[in-house]
Formats: C-alpha cells, sequence, structure tokens
C-alpha cells in the first residue's frame, strides 16, 4: 500500500510540474491513480481534486490580468460553473464500463488538443476577421463554445485548457497572457464546482487526493523555478508521448474487454 501511495505522490508532483510549464499533468496522474486499482469514475473525481490547488495558485499568480474586464470574467466563470457541474452529475450518472468504453476517445480528443494547440488557435485567429462583421453571431457561438468546453472539463478534464484558449481567440482576445488567466480561472472554477457533486456521491477517495494534492503542489513549485531552463518543446512532446501511449493503451484494454 505505501508503494502506491509513492507512486501517487511521485505521479502528482510529475503532473503538477507538467501543468506549470506546458500542461497535460492529467495524462499522468488519471492513469496512476487507475494503476494502483481505482475504478475510472472515482479516479477521474480525485484527479480533479487533487490538481486544484495548483490551478488555484496560478490563478492567483494572474490577478492583476483579470481587473481589465470583470464582466467577461464573471461571464465565462458563470459559464465554467454551470458546464462543470452539468459534466460532474453526467459523470456520476454513467456507468463504469461506459465510461471505460469512452474513455480512449476522450484521451485521444485531449491528445490532439494538445498536439495541435498552436494549429488550433491560430486557425481561430486567422477566422476572427470573418466573425468581426457577426458579432452577435460570434458571441452566441463562442458562449455554447464555452459552456461544451467547461460540461466536457466537468466529465473528464483532459485538455480543456487548450480548448478554452481557442475559445478566447474566437472572442478576439489577443494577450496571451490573459488568454492563460482566464483559462486557469475557468479550469479552476470548474474543479471547483465539481466537489460538490463528487463529494455528495462520495466518489472522492480523500486520501490519495490528498497525497497527489500535496505531490502537485510541489512539482507546481519545483516547475516555476526550472521552466526558464527546460525547453517547451522537449516538455510538449513528452506530454504528448505520454498522451498517445496512454490513448492506445486504453483503446486496447476497451477493445479486449
Amino acid at each position: 500500500m505505501d508503494l502506491q501511495y509513492l507512486l501517487i505522490f511521485v505521479a502528482a508532483m510529475l503532473a503538477g510540474g507538467l501543468n506549470g510549464i506546458a500542461g497535460g499533468g492529467s495524462f499522468i496522474l488519471f492513469p496512476a491513480l487507475m494503476f494502483v486499482g481505482i475504478p475510472p469514475i472515482p479516479a477521474n473525481a480525485t484527479n480533479s481534486i487533487a490538481l486544484l490547488p495548483g490551478t488555484l495558485a496560478s490563478a492567483g499568480a494572474y490577478r492583476h490580468e483579470f481587473a481589465q474586464d470583470k464582466r467577461a470574467l464573471v461571464k465565462v466563470c458563470i459559464l465554467g460553473a454551470i458546464g462543470g457541474l452539468i459534466g460532474a452529475i453526467l459523470l456520476l450518472r454513467t456507468p463504469p464500463e461506459v465510461f471505460l468504453r469512452i474513455l480512449p476517445y476522450l484521451l485521444l480528443t485531449a491528445t490532439l488538443a494538445f498536439a495541435f494547440s498552436k494549429k488550433l488557435t491560430g486557425w481561430v485567429e486567422q477566422k476572427q476577421s470573418q466573425f468581426a462583421n457577426l458579432k452577435l453571431w460570434r458571441s452566441v457561438f463562442v458562449t455554447i463554445l464555452q459552456l461544451i468546453v467547461a460540461i466536457y472539463g466537468g466529465f473528464f478534464g483532459g485538455g480543456m485548457g487548450i480548448l478554452f484558449l481557442a475559445s478566447f481567440a474566437l472572442m478576439g482576445m489577443t494577450n496571451i497572457n490573459r488568454m492563460n488567466a482566464y483559462k486557469v480561472m475557468l479550469t479552476s472554477c470548474i474543479n471547483a464546482v465539481t466537489v460538490i457533486p463528487f463529494v455528495i456521491a462520495g466518489a472522492i477517495l480523500w486520501q490519495e487526493g490528498l497525497i497527489a494534492a500535496i505531490g502537485a503542489s510541489i512539482g507546481g513549485y519545483i516547475s516555476a523555478y526550472y521552466a526558464q531552463k527546460i525547453a517547451p518543446i522537449f516538455v510538449r512532446r513528452f506530454v504528448i508521448g505520454v498522451g498517445t501511449a496512454m490513448t492506445i493503451y486504453f483503446f486496447i484494454k476497451s477493445w479486449l474487454s
């Protein structure tokens, strides 16, 4: 049992470090929780809660960015909370065997979103001019898109930050620091609101979650020091490699079961 806790701690520390540099921490922690024998839905719930302290800390670091447009911030946070709550309830109502069946596709979506994040954001930025004369339709489309991503975030969460960045580009944002600030705040809102249904349902394994939260916080703190020393391309390749491996693994597991 002690070895399992050590594995969770190390995986969470690595996940927190990845989130602090490039994102993709769920690719590490979620499979690790399942590897030690935790069922998929409790593993997903525990993963969301364990990574929350790191996202909250990042949100605090971006607090100066939130003062520029508080109305937009409130809007996206409300959307995030509503979508995250819906996603969490959907997760709890999904039978474990069904979740295992769709898990490879969720991982595939997250891996592709991460791998093509720059191209996705660039494509959206190119299309901004086409939306400029359709402000009402753009506003409705972006609102629906952000709600869908928030539901996805409450249900699974992997790769949702990348999808949110694309939606912010559609909103007309160009400042990457501001976009990252909104992304971190949205993911924090989603992970925080999912606590409610997860706690009511008893889906969170608190001992494992606390160990993971400590590990993720340490990893995030360490990554803040080394972030400037490691070439981001190597981190991205590592995350994509892990995501691809996990996707293939769960596809094979799904086909054999």
